[in-house]
């Protein structure tokens, strides 16, 4: 390997030296201005990233070692103002010479912020949907099935040592008529955008950010506000968060606009929202979470669905595992915001048991997960619940598992058996059946 190669054709390229016209002095007696690498060589020991010999030589003939291409590598990863195409080759170059940084005391690991600001993950899922049994028969005509293709992508953008960027961006279609829906065929939509700051224990996250309550009962969705986590990863930690939230995305979200459409409802859809949820987890073994949920708006709440406003939500779930692959969890919660006959004490709770064995590790190719569980997700008893197979409004029993096929392709198939919880029948006499098929590949 010859100096004058490395540094011009490989390490010049880092610095971005190529093609550029330098006013600085000859460093170097044995590079004339007429060498086809003397601009690289100039500007890499104007940067520090070469150095000649004390007699002004360089001696770019002179074949080089592993450790003295590292110590370049090193020079030119320190360096803060590199373009992006410029930090991809750090990278590469890094991860040729990785053993020579660590031996020279360079780690890369913490150097990777520097040398890429920007990271990207995300994935291509594919769902598949069909439901069927008596609710659908009479109030769906019959069989329904939805083929649904989602594009996700999930940038991470450095800030400072506490501050990152973060962002989700979706494009989904429906494979079955070849769009989503009238009004974003095939757009792309911005799900998240917040900012989110780390002080030891304490994370700060403002803008458009993901909230998650325990288990995923109350809510799973993005609310615009700002939420606070103390003590993560401690045995005792908690979130509080506020914000406001688009009623229309809720789990009852279709029934406001449903009526907005035929003009039986004028009012707002936007609700604030203020939330608590604190953790206990004393050992590996155990794990207990408390929410409590605060959602107001009049219009919405009030006048259209006959509730009390604001609606207030709580409960509580553990989860506890006797061993490493088996887990049992459960939780109970309930909205005690009703002051009308009309809607049944049946909605509003909702409870959930599972049993489960192992889990589906996308890094880990034949890792498979498997369960069982029972829900009763309420109609006035969640917000917006995260489970695949029993939905809103539905009570039923509930069987899936998870598979990595490869690395980074994860396939799940979910089934359930249940009914409606719906006021205009008997609770629960109006049968359902769900099927639930996704394939993820993530990046």
């Amino acid at each position: 390997m010859k100096k004058t190669l490395v540094s011009a054709l490989a390490v010049a390229l880092v610095v971005g030296a190529a093609g550029t016209t330098f006013a600085a002095a000859n460093p170097f007696s044995d590079v004339p201005r007429d060498h086809w690498a003397y601009d690289a060589v100039t500007q890499l020991a104007n940067d520090g990233v070469v150095e000649g010999y004390g007699d002004g030589t360089f001696r770019g003939d002179r074949n080089i070692t592993r450790y003295e291409m590292a110590q370049m590598v090193a020079k030119a990863m320190a360096k803060g103002d590199l373009s992006a195409s410029d930090r991809a080759l750090v990278d590469r170059l890094a991860a040729e010479f990785a053993d020579e940084l660590n031996n020279l005391g360079v780690r890369v690991s913490n150097l990777e912020r520097n040398a890429d600001m920007v990271k990207w993950e995300g994935k291509l899922q594919y769902t598949y949907e069909r439901t069927s049994g008596e609710f659908v028969d009479k109030y769906a005509g019959g069989k329904k099935t939805n083929n649904e293709l989602l594009f996700r992508l999930e940038p991470t953008a450095e800030v400072n040592d506490h501050w990152s960027v973060k962002a989700r961006l979706d494009a989904m279609t429906n494979l079955k008529t070849d769009s989503h829906d009238s009004d974003h065929d095939d757009k792309v939509t911005l799900k998240r955008a917040y900012a989110e700051g780390k002080y030891g224990s304490t994370v700060i996250q403002l803008g458009k950010l993901p909230i998650l309550t325990e288990q995923g009962m109350l809510f799973d969705d993005n609310i615009s506000g700002a939420a606070v986590t103390f003590g993560k990863d401690k045995q005792v930690s908690g979130t509080i968060y506020a914000g406001r939230y688009n009623l229309l995305n809720a789990a009852w979200g279709n029934e406001i606009q449903e009526s907005i459409e035929k003009g039986l409802y004028h009012g707002g859809t936007t609700a604030s929202v203020q939330g608590v949820t604190m953790n206990w987890a004393p050992s590996e073994k155990f794990h207990l979470g408390i929410d409590y949920l605060r959602v107001a708006n009049k219009s919405a709440i009030h006048d259209m669905i006959g509730m009390k406003n604001p609606l207030n939500l709580y409960g509580l779930g553990m989860t506890y595992r006797p061993t490493q692959t088996i887990y049992l969890s459960g939780g109970y919660w309930k909205n005690n915001s009703n002051e009308t006959a009309e809607i049944k004490k049946e909605h509003l709770k909702s409870y959930n048991i599972e049993l489960g064995y192992k889990g589906a590790d996308e890094a880990d190719p034949g890792s498979f997960g498997i369960y069982a569980a029972y829900r009763y997700i309420g109609g006035a008893g969640t917000i917006a619940p995260t489970f695949d197979g029993a939905k809103w409004n539905m009570k039923g029993w509930e069987f899936g598992g998870q598979y990595t096929l490869q690395k980074n392709i994860v396939g799940s198939l979910i089934y359930f058996h249940g009914g409606e919880i719906f006021s205009a029948e008997p609770e629960g006499k109006t049968a359902i059946n769900r099927l639930f098929g996704r394939v993820e590949f993530f990046f």
